[in-house]
């Protein structure tokens, strides 16, 4: 991984062999991100996304392997207790246009990766919604 700062914008490039979060989380607690929009696209190998089931508070996920390009890449980058926290989504594409996506728990990169981290002023926690649907919501007052 490499990335240089312009600003208030923080361009990542990722090389094969890197995986998105580990590096995305890595960069945020180097460079003490605190509140971030993440874009990007680039090719991959291999994919763990999943989706979560609202109804059945459950979580569900899957695994992609072979050659895939990076349709779409967008989330966000916050703190829960003090630790960077990733809330990303992926959309890949098969060799025949096929689209798979959901949320990104894991992605190596193949040929390379191109995102850019649009920083903003502040910090947006995260609180853990038990009494609703069961997931780590924005938290306005962190």
């Amino acid at each position: 991984m490499e990335y240089k700062r312009f600003g208030n914008s923080v361009v990542v490039r990722l090389d094969r062999g890197d995986e998105i979060v580990a590096c995305l989380t890595e960069l945020c607690r180097k460079e003490d991100i605190r509140l971030a929009q993440i874009s990007g696209l680039g090719a991959v190998d291999y994919v763990k996304a999943g989706i979560f089931y609202v109804d059945q508070k459950q979580y569900n996920q899957y695994e992609l392997t072979g050659p895939r390009e990076i349709v779409s890449l967008t989330g966000n980058a916050t703190r829960k207790d003090g630790e960077v926290y990733l809330h990303i989504h992926i959309a890949v594409s098969d060799g025949d246009g096929v689209v798979k996506g959901g949320h990104l728990n894991e992605a190596r990169i193949s040929a390379t990766g191109e995102i850019i981290l649009m920083l903003m002023d502040g910090e947006v926690g995260r609180r853990f919604d038990a009494d609703g649907v069961h997931l780590n919501l924005f938290d306005f007052g962190a």
